[in-house]
């Protein structure tokens, strides 16, 4: 297994504006591989916008959503990925021939879809389907995997696809910036991103504080380094409907440490090259091989009834 060069991205969307998202994917995948990027990854939702969908009727989903692999926007990707020799990994609302709707997020190149995963834990509009398997596969040798958002704060998805063998999680967001029970949270004036050019510290402030990346700092390099793998999170920036959200996207290494992320306060990638012995030396490494699951099987294995509630979904 040789490095692997990956780029995340950031960049505002515009609701349910496919044509105009996918040409944002097109510009931010032409400077990655011009960066030398061998994997570009987008945010959740990024081709079709995501906050509002929660007011969305199940007739509104069923014509935003589309059949994977059949869909106009997978056809795009494949395209764009031809054209910059990538891999592209990028999210949309996906229909069934039975129109069930999933929150989806697919790794496309120039020859189709590589993977697709579905989000095991969808809130976003009530006529969502959760999804119900794991997502392990191939770019270069490595294992990669797929985590979507709300999943990655559930440990277990994490370790089991850690345990499926992934050395890279892909984890597309939109994140941070509203309101939830933990103490300082909350929405970010959204005149602040319009004044960003005339007062971008005062912005700044506040995607750095404890509404946005001081919150994504408690967790998120946890997750890489008890899991031994490099973390690669995608997030929106700008306005997602009447939401404001920071951005932060940003690769995690082995250890936990941060080893690129954007700090534009606009569309950007970030790039990093991604080391196989890493994996190896972390302490992620050690502690899957100290496992001993005959202890907690039965504990992790009991019945269960999920709580999805979210704190900021139907605020306004």
């Amino acid at each position: 297994m040789e490095q692997l060069r990956v780029s995340s991205a950031q960049f505002e969307n515009k609701s349910g504006d496919k044509i105009y998202n996918l040409s944002l994917i097109d510009s931010l995948s032409a400077k990655a591989a011009k960066d030398g990027a061998d994997v570009v990854a987008f945010h959740e939702c990024s081709i079709t916008g995501y906050s509002f969908a929660r007011s969305l009727s199940r007739e509104q989903m069923l014509d935003l959503a589309e059949i994977i692999p059949g869909g106009e926007s997978i056809h795009r990707l494949r395209e764009i990925a031809a054209k910059h020799n990538i891999h592209i990994l990028a999210g949309l609302f996906e229909k069934d021939a039975d129109q069930n709707l999933f929150k989806a997020y697919v790794c496309v190149n120039k020859d189709g879809v590589v993977a697709k995963f579905r989000k095991l834990h969808p809130f976003i509009n009530p006529y969502l389907t959760p999804g119900n398997e794991y997502c392990v596969f191939d770019i270069k040798g490595w294992k990669c995997g797929i985590l979507i958002c709300y999943d990655n704060n559930v440990v277990e998805n994490v370790r089991a696809t850690r345990l499926l063998g992934a050395n890279i999680i892909f984890m597309p967001h939109v994140t941070m910036c509203t309101p939830s029970p933990r103490p300082g949270a909350g929405f970010i004036d959204p005149q602040l991103w319009h004044n960003r050019h005339k007062n971008p510290d005062a912005l700044r402030a506040e995607f750095d504080g404890i509404k946005g990346r001081e919150w994504l700092m408690r967790w998120l390099p946890a997750r890489a380094y008890d899991n031994g793998i490099y973390a690669v999170f995608s997030n929106p920036i700008g306005m997602d409907d009447d939401q404001l959200k920071n951005g932060c996207s940003m690769i995690i290494d082995p250890f936990g440490g941060i080893v690129a992320e954007c700090r534009t306060l606009g569309d950007d990638i970030t790039t990093a090259t991604l080391d196989p012995e890493t994996l190896t030396r972390a302490g992620g490494y050690r502690y899957i091989k100290a496992r001993r699951p005959d202890l907690y099987r039965d504990i992790l294995g009991k019945e269960h009834t999920p709580d999805q509630k979210v704190s900021w979904l139907n605020l306004k």
